[in-house]
């Protein structure tokens, strides 16, 4: 579980355990991506403007793949789900909708700004 500075839970085990199946998940399904579009441009020329937008998605793909990577890691160190600004636990309801959330919607608001 997740605790915060003064020591409180804000996740719950079974919360956690719903966001570790759904990152599990995603990464499962980037990885696969990740090793088809790899596939692809072995097999392609790098001659032609296709090859550059696959060149574009496996970068995009392995960013996704290391940023749930780095989520998972947070997770298992008990730092998932706070605020990386101000370190306020991040609602289980944003996690859900957007479990690579590293921001309160109050921090991640001022970054927007920015």
């Amino acid at each position: 579980m997740t605790t915060g500075t003064s020591g409180q839970t804000h996740l719950s085990s079974v919360q956690i355990d719903v966001l570790r199946q759904e990152l599990q998940e995603q990464l499962a399904r980037r990885r696969g991506h990740l090793a088809g579009l790899q596939e692809a441009a072995s097999e392609g020329t790098g001659a032609d403007e296709t090859w550059q937008e696959l060149s574009v998605s496996i970068v995009t793909a392995d960013r996704a793949v290391a940023e749930l990577t780095q989520a998972l890691d947070r997770l298992a160190e008990g730092r998932y789900g706070r605020c990386a600004e101000c370190e306020a636990g991040i609602p289980f309801e944003r996690l859900k909708i957007r479990p690579l959330a590293r921001y309160c919607i109050a921090c991640q608001r001022r970054h927007e700004a920015a």
